[in-house]
């Protein structure tokens, strides 16, 4: 399994609103940026990512799932561009803001501070670990699992 970053403006696409697509998810549509789109090829059916709030908020809010292998996007004519589809897992217990990461000498080459206008971004297991420490969620499914029947 590999861990991304999916950034989106709130008043674009928030949060709430993959929440309320529910099992079914939503295209990730509207990235115009080969290496953002090269991320999402790389995608696995399974992968996790976190929903990251940018510019207004600056935090990752939740946990988002990879359900959907890379397509046309349909919103683009010219069929250079595609997307993944995604859907919410669960919401961070507390958003962990930008400047908690850029806080955190061991996210201090996290490409959310190091590649900070890259929409789609890959995150290491390292990183996802410590983000979800920071957020108090487990850091894999089956953490979390073991941790809900505990």
């Amino acid at each position: 399994m590999a861990y991304w970053l999916f950034k989106s403006e709130p008043d674009a696409f928030s949060w709430d609103e993959l929440v309320s697509k529910g099992a079914k998810g939503e295209p990730w549509t509207g990235v115009r940026n080969f290496q953002a789109r090269n991320n999402m090829r790389a995608m696995q059916i399974g992968d996790l990512g976190f929903f990251y709030h940018s510019n207004i908020g600056k935090e990752i809010v939740g946990i988002c799932e990879v359900i959907v292998l890379a397509h046309p996007d349909g919103t683009d004519d010219t069929g250079a561009w595609e997307c993944v589809d995604v859907r919410a897992v669960e919401p961070m217990p507390r958003p962990v803001t930008l400047a908690d990461v850029k806080a955190n000498p061991k996210l201090a080459e996290m490409k959310l501070v190091t590649a900070s206008r890259l929409s789609v971004q890959p995150v290491t297991e390292k990183e996802w670990a410590e983000v979800c420490r920071m957020a108090g969620v487990a850091p894999s499914p089956a953490k979390r699992t073991k941790k809900a029947k505990a």
